[in-house]
């Protein structure tokens, strides 16, 4: 099955990877469900592609009701799903020293909890379709650990540890699990950054080096586009010049 009339849930999807990969999946005629705080910037995204089947809806990752009637709503207007991408994260930045306990909170709420609400909530779907694929995004720092990133680094860990586990358990199903971990992308989610000085220096690495969203969604889209027998577990993306 190509992209085209796929059925493609995307959380987050209000700006950067997820508004790009939303664009991608447009041009090649998905049927998508995407879903975010903002609503307002769904809708011009919406507005972007006036031929194609999109449907909006406002959605916090951390709140798993709301999670549930996004996948409702694609169930309910398509009679299926065939990929959920988990998008929605966040990347605070500060040392453990700075005792930083709501931003830590944060941080597991939205990137560890909202990939498990996402799964749970699609999860029946797929079991009963005997198909499906569920993505989600992670990061370079689900791969190594670097200062003053120790809980976000821990939080994308746990990601990769769960899509494995998930992969363990449903590939017999004919699930298929991808996460995509980019390294430094010029996106909005330094402004999950509340540390100044952090903030300063990670749009300045952006700035110098950074990938652009797009470059990750050809990325999401070839994972989505692969064979029906072929699993894209994992996909790391770095800028050439990235150190780590």
């Amino acid at each position: 099955m190509s992209i085209e009339n796929k059925v493609i849930v995307i959380t987050g999807a209000s700006s950067g990877i997820g508004a790009a990969t939303t664009r991608e999946l447009a041009k090649h005629h998905a049927k998508l469900v995407i879903g975010a705080r903002r609503l307002d910037r769904l809708n011009e995204l919406k507005a972007e592609f006036p031929d194609e089947q999109i449907i909006t809806q406002k959605v916090d990752v951390t709140n798993f009701d709301e999670v549930q009637a996004l996948i409702d709503t694609a169930n309910n207007e398509f009679g299926r799903i065939d990929v959920l991408y988990n998008n929605a994260g966040v990347m605070p930045v500060n040392a453990l020293i700075n005792r930083a306990r709501d931003e830590w909170q944060q941080i597991l709420n939205v990137n560890i909890m909202g990939v498990l609400n996402g799964i749970a909530a699609v999860l029946p779907t797929m079991v009963k379709q005997k198909s499906g694929h569920i993505i989600a995004t992670d990061s370079v720092a689900g791969h190594v650990v670097v200062p003053n990133l120790a809980v976000y680094n821990g939080s994308k860990f746990a990601v990769r540890a769960i899509m494995e586990g998930l992969r363990q358990e449903q590939h017999n199903n004919n699930i298929r699990t991808t996460i995509v971990s980019p390294g430094s992308v010029s996106t909005e989610l330094y402004k999950s950054i509340k540390n100044p000085d952090n903030q300063k220096a990670e749009i300045e690495v952006e700035k110098q080096i950074g990938l652009s969203a797009q470059n990750i969604a050809k990325s999401v889209t070839f994972a989505i586009d692969s064979p029906d027998n072929m699993d894209v577990n994992e996909v790391i993306i770095r800028p050439i010049k990235q150190d780590i």
